[in-house]
């Protein structure tokens, strides 16, 4: 290029001026919409999840003698209890609150508070501890529990022990069910796309002190064989430079309810027996819910992550079945070939089972679960959490896996969150599983 040209080069610029700074006026404005209005990513920096201490571990033995002790429950209640026990899946070292092995248990608001500080900040204690975050940088704070909602919340609870600032976004969410964490996650997913260049926290738990049931109908009585102490903090992040440091990024979340139908809206319902005692009552019908409500998920989740190979031949089986016969039966997607590891909701063997059936997975695949309820029983909504650190403590999770967390949840409802490793995890310090990993899998009884 000589002068000449440079010389021809600004008089078109100058016979063009107009339609130059039109097309760059666009040019700046459509990148700016862009930049501002684009998904950002969502990395899970880490998590953690409390570790009860030894003496809160409840023994079978423990565990009836006590009910024993109590008066409350009548002989076939006792026995009813000992035939769940040996059936749930829950091994010997689980835990209840400290009000529970007393004789005879002390629950009260003060008792429930203590349940609830101990687990929430023990988590929390432990997050910060690992990922040398300064409590005063979170931005948004989800925490949820479904059956203790004190005033203040517990959301306030939180902010007052770490003395957050004050213009966090905080939320409680309560009577949500097993599925609540990842409501949670969902939540704060859609807040860090408001709120840029910010930290949240999500804590999952569940409240027992308040919650025992003392009374002799057999429905309200499982949740008393199954659910145990237990509860998560997660810390998630929109910061691009977390990257390098967070473990996952989230993928898809999938939420399903199916309230609108009264067999699935009370088939976990919390309530008074005939002789006025409170809990929560378990339907017969829970299991078909639950597989409808699974139904309902995969359905929507199916086409966010399955091979085209899989999504043809599922969409083909469904038209064949609604328009030539409809005993046909509904293609099962390959999941095992979306996703590298399974954290389905520890809410009871039966539960286990059903979708290890379902979705046709192998053993190794509901692994994780099995022994998270060995381990620590259903601890509720927190439960995917301990079945993803036992992935990681048993050094499974490769950079590229993808995960899949299941939970089901009182309402009806069936929540699935994806995520995908950003490397070769390792456990976190002072992990759940860092003292016993050793031991599993262990041999269940049939």
């Amino acid at each position: 290029m000589n002068l000449d040209d440079l010389r021809h080069l600004w008089l078109h610029l100058q016979y063009n001026l107009v339609s130059i700074i039109i097309c760059s006026a666009f040019l700046v404005f459509g990148l700016t919409v862009y930049i501002m209005t684009r998904p950002r990513h969502v990395y899970l920096v880490d998590y953690s999840c409390f570790l009860a201490p030894d003496h809160l571990k409840a023994p079978f033995d423990r565990f009836m003698e006590h009910s024993r002790l109590t008066g409350d429950f009548d002989e076939s209640s006792l026995e009813f209890q000992r035939k769940i026990l040996e059936r749930s899946g829950l091994g010997e070292e689980t835990y209840v609150p400290e009000a529970m092995h007393y004789i005879p248990p002390r629950p009260s608001m003060a008792a429930a508070r203590e349940e609830a500080e101990q687990v929430m900040f023990g988590a929390l204690d432990n997050l910060f501890a690992n990922t040398n975050v300064n409590p005063k940088n979170i931005g948004i704070l989800v925490v949820n529990c479904s059956l203790f909602n004190p005033t203040p919340s517990l959301s306030a609870m939180i902010v007052n022990k770490y003395k957050l600032r004050g213009n966090i976004r905080s939320f409680n969410l309560g009577g949500m069910g097993c599925s609540a964490g990842v409501i949670a996650v969902d939540l704060a997913k859609d807040l860090l796309q408001v709120h840029r260049n910010t930290y949240a926290v999500v804590v999952s738990t569940e409240n027992i002190t308040q919650n025992w049931y003392f009374g002799n109908k057999k429905s309200m009585l499982i949740p008393n064989c199954l659910f145990r102490v237990g509860g998560s903090a997660v810390l998630l992040s929109n910061k691009s430079g977390d990257k390098n440091r967070a473990k996952y990024k989230l993928v898809h979340v999938v939420r399903t309810h199916r309230g609108a139908d009264d067999k699935a809206f009370r088939c976990v319902y919390q309530e008074q027996d005939d002789a006025g005692k409170t809990g929560v009552s378990l339907s017969k019908d829970l299991m078909a819910i639950a597989g409808e409500a699974l139904k309902a998920n995969i359905t929507t989740l199916g086409p966010l992550v399955l091979p085209i190979s899989e999504q043809l031949l599922f969409f083909a089986t469904l038209v064949v079945k609604k328009l030539f016969n409809k005993k046909v039966k509904p293609y099962i997607p390959d999941f095992k070939l979306a996703f590298d590891h399974f954290c389905i909701h520890a809410g009871g063997r039966a539960v286990i089972d059903e979708l290890e059936k379902n979705l046709q997975l192998l053993p190794v695949h509901v692994e994780a679960s099995r022994m998270t309820l060995h381990r620590f029983g259903n601890t509720s909504s927190s439960s995917i959490w301990y079945e993803l650190a036992y992935v990681e403590a048993k050094r499974r999770m490769r950079k590229g896996n993808r995960v899949w967390q299941i939970a089901f949840g009182s309402g009806f409802k069936c929540n699935s969150a994806v995520w995908e490793a950003l490397r070769n995890v390792k456990p976190s310090h002072n992990g759940p599983w860092e003292d016993c990993i050793d031991k599993y899998p262990v041999k269940l009884v049939a």
